[in-house]
């Protein structure tokens, strides 16, 4: 699935290949392809959570190829996972 992501007057354009083995327990994804991304590999992992409804933990390993400031990078890493569960959320809702 081919993806372009944008903070801070910047763009990322990538390729993640995803690994549906593990599923229902578990959904990975590897990076395929990546302009400046050189690793963005994670997953999401399921179990029943007390009392009902689903427990997700999230899981990611990237790096960029270009060196950022600290600040930055925390900056990017936010809005990555924020907009990974915030599209995970509406997935699951609809």
């Amino acid at each position: 699935m081919r993806f372009r992501a944008a903070a801070m007057g910047h763009s990322a354009r990538y390729v993640l290949r995803y690994d549906h083995a593990g599923a229902p327990a578990r959904l990975a994804w590897v990076l395929a392809e990546g302009d400046i991304v050189k690793v963005l590999d994670g997953e999401y992992q399921f179990e029943p959570a007390a009392g009902g409804g689903t427990e997700v933990t999230y899981h990611l390993a990237a790096e960029l190829a270009v060196p950022l400031p600290g600040f930055v990078k925390r900056r990017a890493e936010t809005k990555i996972v924020t907009t990974a569960l915030e599209d995970l959320k509406a997935r699951c809702e609809s």
